[in-house]
């Protein structure tokens, strides 16, 4: 073998042609306007790299502009953003025209590529106060929309490119991307349709274990069509054969070379590394590290010696810095970087080195010894330090300044590099710096920390940057840690912290007892001082909690009293808040008119000053008041804006924005606009169990609708909430396992199962909020199983299981009543859909006895005219069956039209073949149905009578009662009618003869 290894990325392609045909016809396309994603997943080593290389050079042969770009180890300090900056970096430096013309439409960008950053004309970029005791900036509830306008700069700038050429955005490594370049990951993967881009990411499958932040994203991005994994697996041991083969100067022993194919285990890297190290039968190296540094023995003591520098910068780094810490003259580093790219254990990369692969480089940093790698970290920081300030400068310090030790340094470091992901809108990765400050701040002597800090104006941060984050419990945690240490901190600190408490609290059920304690804690600190922003925050709060504990007259009160403190403070975004929280009382007072009024300039006032939150807030209760009043177009435009707003600002997983994308899910559920499984708005799981479950709660209505029963059981067992669980207090989750679990019970005729479902829901329901509504809802569907299961039980001859079903019923027909008695609605009066629901209990209450109502079906039919089509169509199914009882055919037969038509419009498979089988059943034709065939029964009247005891659950034993026949004539009855049938089975031939009609209520009837 030769003394300079050769480089796989230098020989032919082995294998993958499966893998390589699928990311071809992802670009053919992408070039023809359908916008493709592919995810390539594999271990480290195994080609990742070099798929993507084969992809994207035969993009460029073919004209399209391709951008790459790698994320790091967030572990390692790195920049929110970084392979989007890296990708979109190249851009800067381009003369064609038609980049220029991209880049300079959407200035937003320079918050991502510094060198493209252009003074905008008559104004300045808002900048950020340092936290004081005065002015505890990050307990503001209004975020800057940094984040939204950058989102639509990079899917902007990417959408002119492709006009004039096809783009390619390769991202490699996502297992390490930081929460920012996550979000916007899913952000452009979710818009890819109809433009020509295609988007690559890879990652290493090993490291996406069960919690890691990236595989509910994936799961997410998968479930679209336009997105595909690419499973890049081993190579088989011909391919690995062949492979190795190649990369040998010189024909290898058999021996050998079974043992290397042995060894490699269809791993490329490792079997690059197992030729390069010169490895054969006597001394081939265990383990993969092994292999490394057997290889990198090879090379000359001086450039071991500076790859030992290179390994702990940790990314990219210029000759110089490496000279300088390796201790090494630039002649003599110039030489031993030159060995090094020559034998390919580094590559040249925009101006500095870097590994060629990270498994190198991780090799190289881990055999470092604890002494070496601390002063070498320590000489990156303090060459850092003595650098003028850049992007991204900051995390790297404080990655340096941990791995040394030098704590204070870290600890400023980390602040500042708090506040730029802050200002690039990645919450997350602030999070993750104020996180890593508040774990050393004990241990940093006082006279070296940050003078306008203090450890609660960091735990603030940390609940304020968690709730940003979609993660409310954490939220909750930080701030009450920060009550517990506030001891000596001034009254408007105290009053900010009980005030974030507060906050966070309210974003979960079951937790207002606790926010009014708070927000009353901050209220008598600042409520006789002299009005401030601080002062008409905590007043606005303080009125949003007592109306959320409904009281409402202290609620106006504090409203009021905020809006006076915020005019007089010149505070534009509380007085903004004020005005919100006086709306929602006059929609609570049934003042619909100032009400929506109010909202509006609330919700213009917070977006003139970059409120988001308040502008959120707004938007929501707007579109609530609409709600509440069954005006579903209004109040569904109005729940995607701010759904949109959420969404693109970095807001997605915030309290308002997980309301507003939950309520929209649930409104486009009820007017029948299901979403398909391709649509963006399906629940994604990487934030907290919590906010996960809330926004899969209506996605399981939509799965048992849709007949998809296994996986609505699956997602009930992820939804029930255990006791001690967050989610057992959380209405929409309670609600969601009750509604979703009676509804799949009934379709599976399990009726018991049902009513269980729906009592202990109605349970819980009152503990959380005693006068709430939810159970006119619940106590409907339970009448509705109760009414069922009493039906089964008079089939069966059940006496004694009838009258409990009944007397069940019943009872959750008398809570139902109490409910709407003592029930306070949130815009002051039962509104359209709490009046239809109330108009089905009764109705089903009336089934109990055994006898249907066509009337008070016909009633509840009307009441879901709101524009609730779903349940209007199950409501129809009802009124069909009365009808039917009652002998009025021809109506019965439009109202199971109108039913049928809503079901297989909607793709609701267990409606729609209800609907047919008792059509078929009345020998109802409907429009788009199979025809019924009308065929001579071939069954006896015997025959007919023993199937049709059958089909009401009876034994041959009870069949021969009934007919006054012996056990073994039944049997004989029934043998006959299965062969018949083409049955093997007694249920069979019961199901077959309904499907041809052979069964119908009309023979039912002469059976008997």
């Amino acid at each position: 073998m030769g003394l300079v290894p050769r480089l796989g990325l230098t020989l032919p392609l082995v294998g993958r042609v499966p893998q390589l045909r699928r990311l071809q016809a992802a670009l053919d396309d992408a070039e023809h306007g359908r916008g493709r994603g592919a995810l390539l997943a594999g271990d480290a080593g195994v080609g990742k790299t070099r798929l993507l290389k084969e992809v994207t050079s035969e993009a460029a042969r073919r004209g399209c502009l391709v951008l790459t770009g790698q994320c790091l180890d967030v572990d390692e300090g790195g920049l929110p953003y970084l392979p989007f900056t890296e990708a979109l970096g190249a851009l800067a430096a381009s003369d064609d025209p038609d980049v220029l013309d991209a880049l300079a439409a959407w200035p937003a960008l320079s918050t991502l590529v510094p060198q493209l950053w252009v003074a905008p004309s008559g104004r300045q970029r808002p900048g950020r106060s340092a936290a004081s005791e005065q002015d505890v900036r990050r307990v503001r509830t209004e975020h800057d929309l940094g984040q939204l306008r950058l989102f639509d700069a990079v899917l902007g700038v990417l959408d002119a490119l492709a006009r004039t050429r096809p783009v390619v955005l390769a991202l490699e490594d996502v297992h390490w991307a930081d929460g920012a370049t996550r979000d916007l990951l899913s952000f452009l993967m979710g818009r890819l349709g109809g433009r020509r881009l295609l988007v690559l990411a890879s990652y290493r499958a090993e490291e996406v274990h069960r919690r890691h932040p990236l595989r509910p994203l994936l799961a997410e991005l998968v479930r679209s069509a336009a997105v595909e994994r690419v499973d890049v697996p081993p190579l088989s041991d011909d391919e690995a054969r062949a492979f190795l083969t190649a990369l040998a100067e010189s024909p290898l022993p058999p021996d050998t070379l079974d043992q290397l194919v042995r060894r490699c285990e269809g791993n490329p890297f490792f079997a690059e590394e197992l030729v390069a190290a010169g490895a054969s039968g006597d001394n081939m190296p265990d383990g993969l590290a092994d292999v490394l540094l057997t290889r990198l023995d090879q090379l000359s003591p001086r450039t071991r010696g500076v790859l030992r520098a290179v390994a702990v910068a940790s990314t990219r780094v210029a000759d110089t810095a490496v000279a300088e810490v390796a201790g090494v003259g630039e002649l003599d580093v110039e030489d031993a970087l030159r060995e090094a790219v020559h034998h390919h254990v580094l590559v040249v990369e925009r101006g500095g080195y870097r590994f060629r692969h990270a498994l190198l480089r991780e090799a190289v940093y881990h055999d470092l010894l604890p002494g070496e790698r601390s002063r070498m970290h320590a000489a990156y920081a303090a060459r850092i330090a003595a650098l003028p300030p850049s992007r991204g400068s900051d995390a790297r310090l404080a990655y340096h300044s941990l791995r040394c030790r030098d704590l204070p340094t870290a600890l400023a470091a980390l602040l500042r590099a708090a506040e730029e992901a802050e200002e690039l809108g990645a919450p997350g990765s602030a999070l993750r710096h104020v996180e890593e400050a508040l774990e050393i701040w004990d241990v940093v002597p006082v006279e070296r920390r940050p003078p306008d800090r203090s450890e609660t104006t960091l735990l603030l941060s940390a609940s304020e940057l968690a709730a940003r984050s979609g993660e409310p419990e954490r939220a909750i945690a930080f701030a009450r840690e920060a009550t517990r240490r506030m001891d000596h901190s001034p009254a408007v600190r105290q009053a900010a912290i009980w005030r974030r408490l507060a906050e966070a609290l309210m974003t979960l059920e079951g937790t207002y007892d606790e926010a009014v304690d708070a927000i009353d804690r901050a209220w008598a600190l600042v409520s006789d001082g002299e009005p401030t922003t601080e002062q008409a925050w905590v007043f606005a709060t303080r009125a949003q909690v007592l109306r959320g504990v409904g009281r409402l007259d202290d609620a106006e009160t504090s409203a009021r009293a905020a809006a006076d403190a915020a005019k007089a403070a010149g505070a534009d975004a509380p007085h903004a808040a004020a005005l919100t929280i006086q709306g929602v009382l006059a929609d609570v007072r049934g003042d619909v008119e100032t009400a929506r009024e109010l909202l509006m300039q609330a919700e213009r006032e917070a977006q003139a000053v970059d409120a988001l939150d308040v502008e959120l807030r707004a938007g929501y209760y707007r579109a609530l008041s609409y709600d509440d009043r069954a005006e579903l177009p209004d109040a569904l435009r109005l729940y995607r804006h701010t759904a949109k707003r959420a969404s693109e600002s970095g807001l997605t997983w915030s309290p308002l924005g997980l309301s507003a994308r939950t309520r929209l899910l649930a409104l486009r559920y009820t007017i029948g606009d299901w979403p398909d499984e391709a649509e963006q708005d399906r629940p994604e799981s990487g934030v907290s169990d919590l906010v996960t479950a809330i926004l899969q709660s209506t996605w399981l209505h939509l799965l048992v609708a849709r007949g998809r029963f296994d996986d609505a059981e699956r997602m009930l067992d992820l939804l029930y909430p255990e006791d001690g669980d967050r989610r057992g207090v959380d209405l929409w989750v309670v609600a969601a396992v009750a509604a979703g679990g009676a509804e799949l019970a009934l379709w599976r005729g399990e009726y018991r199962r049902a009513v269980d479902a729906v009592v202990d829901g109605m349970e819980r329901v009152q503990r959380i909020l005693a006068d709430g509504l939810l159970n006119v809802r619940l106590g409907a569907l339970g009448i509705e199983a109760c009414a069922a299961w009493a039906a089964d039980a008079r089939r069966r001859r059940d006496a004694d299981g009838a009258e409990t079903a009944v007397e069940t019923g019943r009872g959750l027909w008398d809570q139902v009543q109490r409910t709407v008695e003592k029930g306070v609605p949130r815009s002051g009066t039962l509104g359209p859909e709490g009046r239809a629901w109330l108009a089905r209990a009764r109705a089903a209450a009336e089934d109990l006895g055994g006898v249907r109502d066509a009337a008070l079906w016909d009633e509840a039919v009307g009441a879901f005219g709101f524009g609730a089509v779903y349940e209007q169509a199950l409501c129809r199914r009802y009124l069909a069956q009365a009808l039917l009882d009652a002998g009025e055919h021809e109506r019965a037969a439009d109202a199971l039209a109108a039913s049928h038509e809503v079901a297989r419009r909607l793709g609701a498979r267990p409606l729609r073949e209800a609907v047919e089988d008792l059509a078929r059943r009345a020998r109802i034709e409907l429009p788009g149905a199979r025809p019924r065939r009308d065929v001579v029964n071939p069954l006896t009247a015997r025959e007919r009578a023993v199937l049709e005891h059958v089909a009401d659950g009876l034994t041959n034993r009870q069949v021969g009662e009934r007919l006054f026949i012996s056990e073994k004539t039944v049997s004989v009855h029934l043998s006959r009618a299965m062969a018949k049938l083409g049955a093997n089975r007694r249920a069979e031939a019961v199901a077959i003869a309904y499907d041809r009609g052979l069964l119908t209520p009309e023979s039912e009837a002469e059976g008997r």
